[in-house]
């Protein structure tokens, strides 16, 4: 298999956030590297070019996008804005494509703002489609614990973060639904295992090569 797998972790979170779930695809016969970037500091535009430059180095073979919350918009800004690329498919994980309605009630709270900064439209706004020339699975939990129930505005099911609604993805190739929460969606054994199974068939159910 050997099938080379770009990790992009989410608000506040890095790479150590993705530790498991990098140490169980490793484990499935994945070819895992991790890209870090500033959430809070810069754009997302300038977080999708450094995430196309870092991608760009990768040229041998399909080259899979894993994405958690925040790093799922930046992976479909990146192949939005850029080509040439090699082939792979794309897994976004609790990612608000539809905006985030904690994010922009929270950005609204003075003591809350600095800790979204320059993530802040990008959490509000989301991501509208699935891009056209990749196979790209949407994974959503409804775990519903988590800092996001503070927040009258959070939907539910949610994953105690980010509402169900709001990760669907128009386009998407397969979606699937776990009881787990935000965090969960990148701990889990669970969340892992859908990770592995779309990477190497493009569905889910594991039934598409």
């Amino acid at each position: 298999m050997n099938r080379k797998v770009i990790l992009v972790h989410g608000l506040w979170y890095g790479q150590l956030g993705l530790t498991l779930l990098r140490r169980r695809l490793v484990r499935a016969g994945f070819d895992c590297h991790g890209f870090s970037y500033p959430t809070m500091r810069r754009p997302l535009a300038a977080n999708a070019r450094s995430l196309y430059e870092f991608a760009r180095r990768f040229d041998d073979g399909p080259v899979d996008f894993v994405g958690h919350s925040l790093g799922g918009l930046v992976i479909l800004r990146m192949l939005d804005e850029f080509g040439g690329l090699p082939p792979g498919r794309v897994v976004l994980l609790g990612s608000p494509v539809r905006g985030s309605a904690v994010a922009s009630e929270a950005a609204d709270l003075p003591l809350i703002r600095p800790l979204v900064g320059r993530a802040k439209n990008a959490l509000e706004y989301g991501y509208r489609a699935a891009p056209a020339d990749r196979e790209t699975g949407v994974v959503m939990g409804t775990g519903h614990v988590g800092v996001g129930r503070l927040f009258k505005s959070l939907e539910t099911p949610s994953d105690g973060v980010v509402g169900v609604e709001e990760c669907r993805l128009e386009g998407a190739t397969d979606e699937l639904v776990l009881p787990v929460t935000h965090t969960g969606l990148v701990t889990s054994r669970q969340g892992a295992e859908a990770v592995a199974r779309f990477l190497e068939s493009g569905r889910f159910g594991g039934d598409r090569a």
